[in-house]
C-alpha cells in the first residue's frame, strides 16, 4: 500500500490547495450544458411527436357512449355563471350565463304575468291546461261548486283544524290548540 505524503511548510502562512478547480468548474459547465440539451429534446419531443400522437388518438378513439355537451352539464337548477345556465320558455331555451343575477326572475315574472293574465293553451291539441285567473272565478262561480259548511257541523271542522297532536298523548289524540 502505498500512502501519499503531504508535506506541510510551516514557514508559508496557507497550506498548499490540492484539490483540481478546473476539474470541478469543468464538470458544473457540462452538467449545466447537459440539463440544458435534455430539457430542449424533451420539449420538442413533447410537442412534436407525443402530443400530436395524443390527439390523432383521441380523434379516433371516440367512444360510442360519449356524453355530448348538453349531457355533461349538471342537472338544474345550476349556479348563475356556470355554463348552460338559462330559463325554458315557449320560445326556447333563454341563456342567463352572463347576464345580472336579477335576469331570471325578471324573466320568470313576465312569463308568470302571461300566465296570470292569458291562462295556456295547449298548442298541439288545443286544450286549455290553464285559466286566467278571471275566467277561474267566472267559471267557479257559474258552476255554483264551492259551499260552506254551516251550523254545528262547521264548527266541530274549525275545531278539529285548531288541534295539534301533542307528546303527552303519544300521537293517538289531537289534544292541544295551535296558538
Amino acid at each position: 500500500m502505498s500512502e501519499k505524503r503531504v508535506e506541510i511548510d510551516p514557514n508559508l502562512p496557507y497550506q498548499k490547495n490540492e484539490i483540481g478547480v478546473a476539474g470541478i468548474l469543468y464538470f458544473g459547465i457540462g452538467l449545466f450544458l447537459l440539463i440544458v440539451v435534455t430539457f430542449a429534446l424533451m420539449w420538442v419531443f413533447q410537442y412534436q411527436v407525443l402530443e400530436p400522437d395524443a390527439v390523432a388518438r383521441d380523434k379516433e378513439n371516440v367512444s360510442p357512449v360519449a356524453m355530448s355537451e348538453d349531457q355533461r352539464l349538471p342537472p338544474e337548477p345550476r349556479l348563475q355563471s356556470a355554463p348552460g345556465f338559462g330559463v325554458d320558455s315557449k320560445d326556447g331555451r333563454i341563456i342567463l350565463e352572463r347576464r345580472e343575477p336579477q335576469a331570471e326572475y325578471r324573466i320568470l315574472q313576465k312569463q308568470w304575468k302571461e300566465l296570470w293574465e292569458n291562462g295556456e293553451k295547449d298548442e298541439k291539441t288545443g286544450t286549455v291546461t290553464a285559466l286566467s285567473m278571471e275566467a277561474a272565478k267566472e267559471k267557479i262561480l257559474s258552476e255554483g261548486s264551492v259551499k260552506s259548511v254551516t251550523g254545528a257541523k262547521g264548527e266541530d271542522a274549525l275545531k278539529d283544524a285548531s288541534m295539534i297532536f301533542s307528546s303527552s298523548s303519544a300521537g293517538r289524540i289531537a289534544s292541544e290548540k295551535k296558538r
